[in-house]
């Protein structure tokens, strides 16, 4: 049996060489590879090279890799390309890859084509995060590019702007000593960008809160076998308004169960959590997923917990948070009741934010599906896919208000999609509330991991244009057998242009009646019904529809820049079948207009359908023929 070390995948090298104190070969020793986005130009990382006898190597957060490999310099070398959400052109035997002069001192570019909407930008946590470029003599935008924290892999991440400072707080860790890590929230802080921070861009420079060993130390141990998580993280003023960091903190079984549940706050001068209150294990409803402050119509400040939807919140106070009794959810079902809907007199579910019941889950969701008690497209844990009008199951995610498209936006993963856990969406809703209906696929992996995405809305960029988040790369779940060497089981950051026109998409358009008739618009004001989902933006193939002032009739317009909202004009050009014609209905006897999709006429009255559609829209998902 060969001895371990000459089968480590050729990557590790670098770091090997540090650690036994050897000499490292000299920039000029290596031939350079640079992978780059075809249509920014920026390195792409992750990127796997493998040559035709499966060695294998992966781009750096520079999109570079440092080749230098015994017996296969200054030869001609065929690479295979691959990487997630990025395409290589085939050659001329549908070979994804390049044949490269593997010259020393040189260096070949490669351009990937991109799928993913969003950016592959760089590693967050790990080791190496810049190990290639190191090796090439070239400089990294963070102070540690080697190796931060003696971190070698972190899980899901949640963050807080307290005190001036962005604090990160992830869940187990990996370091370089023993297979056991910190299994109780290791730390770090960072200054925010504009104030001695780094560009979102560029990277993020952490320091770390390490023990005697060097190695992030645990911030939220609590009594109990098995690790500490956190979430829910979040400032809030006490009595006497000073900001303090809170956070739900839970106990974990050996089978992931949570055992325990409660509260914890940060402590500034021991810079780790305290205890402050146990939940009773019945608690319906507590802090999770990743908080933001919102004031209601009520005219209250709230806490919203977007763990997937934001349909869990309580009242922004110290003593409200630590009282599970003060939690709502926004809920359909009657008080006191698991499966009684309650419904609005024009047949849509009559939700309300309520105390004292759980949040909807899947399985309950599923069963009143089943009973028949609500439609698949209402449910509440499920968004629709755009292109298909198939339901996507939600899985974690995060939602911030974002200035630029004047909307709440969601950055989600999804279970049970193309690849198990791998699958990351955009949706966006006037509402904390929604309705969160149409989505988009924004990432995507093959079979491999790609969990909890976390947006980050104070690195926005562009007055909220461009938008950054990261989620937890792992092959844990996938079934890939294959680890991807130091990428895996740590963060990886994404940015995404927010004005790309795939993500043009549609929005209610709601009827507000009036003594002068109805009144369209894309906001809701007071009890407007949405009838029917319509694009705010102008996008090929589709027309212009303003509504007329002398008449109040919707019509078709010349000038797209006038337009109250845009139809298709042929759902094929769109791609999206699914889609319905809007018809205009007039009665015989006066000259009143309605409009709804189909073919069916409005009750009561005679009425008389316009020969044409004025476009096609996207129905309310109700409506939809969906099956999971």
């Amino acid at each position: 049996m060969l001895p371990r070390f000459t089968i480590l995948p050729a990557l590790l090298l670098g770091l090997q060489l540090c650690e036994l104190g050897q000499a490292e070969p000299p920039p000029s020793a290596w031939f350079a590879i640079r992978v780059v986005d075809a249509e920014t130009g920026r390195g792409v990382p992750m990127v796997e090279l493998e040559t035709v006898n499966h060695l294998r190597f992966y781009t750096d957060s520079h999109g570079t890799v440092a080749f230098r490999e015994p017996g296969l310099m200054d030869r001609q070398i065929f690479f295979h390309v691959r990487s997630h959400g990025y395409e290589f052109p085939k050659d001329t035997y549908d070979y994804r890859g390049v044949r490269l002069k593997t010259t020393a001192g040189t260096e070949a570019v490669l351009k990937l084509k991109r799928l993913n909407i969003a950016e592959r930008l760089y590693r967050v946590t790990g080791a190496g995060i810049y190990r290639d470029s190191h090796l090439l003599g070239r400089g990294a935008p963070i102070e540690r590019p080697l190796l931060n924290g003696s971190v070698f892999g972190s899980d899901s991440v949640v963050t807080a702007i307290y005190r001036g400072r962005l604090h990160w707080f992830w869940g187990d860790t990996n370091r370089p000593s023993y297979p056991l890590g910190n299994f109780h929230v290791p730390f770090a802080t960072s200054q925010l960008p504009g104030q001695g921070g780094l560009d979102p861009g560029l990277g993020v420079d952490l320091t770390y809160a390490v023990g005697k060993n060097g190695f992030a130390k645990e911030a939220a141990r609590m009594p109990g076998k098995g690790p500490t998580w956190i979430d829910g993280l979040v400032v809030l003023p006490d009595e006497n308004q000073r900001p303090r960091l809170l956070a739900q903190y839970v106990k974990i079984k050996a089978t992931l169960a949570v055992y325990e549940r409660g509260v914890v706050q940060f402590d500034d001068e021991r810079q780790q959590f305290g205890h402050r209150v146990t939940f009773p294990k019945d608690a319906p409803l507590f802090p999770h997923g990743h908080p933001f402050l919102h004031r209601a119509d009520d005219g209250h400040e709230y806490v919203y917990f977007a763990g997937g939807l934001p349909m869990v919140r309580v009242r922004a106070t110290l003593a409200s948070y630590l009282d599970p009794s003060q939690y709502e959810t926004h809920t359909f079902l009657r008080a006191g009741t698991e499966t009684e809907v309650q419904r609005n007199p024009d047949g849509s579910l009559k939700l309300k934010w309520r105390r004292g019941l759980p949040k909807l889950s899947l399985k309950q969701v599923r069963q009143l599906i089943a009973d028949g008690k609500i439609a698949a497209g209402e449910s509440r844990i499920h968004l629709v896919d755009v292109e298909t009008a198939k339901q996507v199951l939600t899985q974690h995610g995060s939602v911030y208000w974002n200035d630029h498209r004047q909307r709440w936006v969601m950055v989600i993963s999804q279970s049970f999609g193309s690849s198990m856990l791998g699958e990351i969406w955009f949706a966006e809703a006037a509402r904390p509330e929604g309705p969160w209906a149409y989505a988009r696929k924004i990432v995507t992996h093959n079979d491999y991991s790609f969990y909890n995405p976390k947006q980050h809305p104070y690195f926005a960029k562009d007055g909220g244009r461009t938008l950054f988040f990261e989620a937890t790369y792992t092959s844990s779940f996938s079934g890939n057998k294959h680890p991807t060497p130091l990428y895996d089981y740590n963060q990886v950051m994404y940015r995404l242009p927010l004005d790309d026109p795939r993500l043009n998409l549609p929005v209610p358009v709601y009827e507000q009646p009036g003594d002068a008739g109805p009144a369209w618009s894309m906001v809701r004001h007071g009890d407007a019904a949405s009838r029917f989902f319509a694009l705010p933006k102008l996008a090929k193939g589709t027309v212009a529809i303003g509504q007329d002032k002398k008449t109040g009739r919707l019509v078709r317009l010349a000038k797209a820049a006038d337009a109250l909202f845009h139809a298709a004009a042929d759902p094929a050009a769109l791609g999206q079948n699914y889609l319905v014609p809007l018809y205009e209905w007039t009665r015989t006897s006066q000259d009143q207009a309605v409009y709804s999709y189909g073919t069916k006429p409005p009750a009561n009255g005679n009425w008389h359908r316009s020969a044409k559609p004025l476009g096609h829209v996207w129905p309310l998902p109700a409506e939809l023929q969906i099956t999971e």
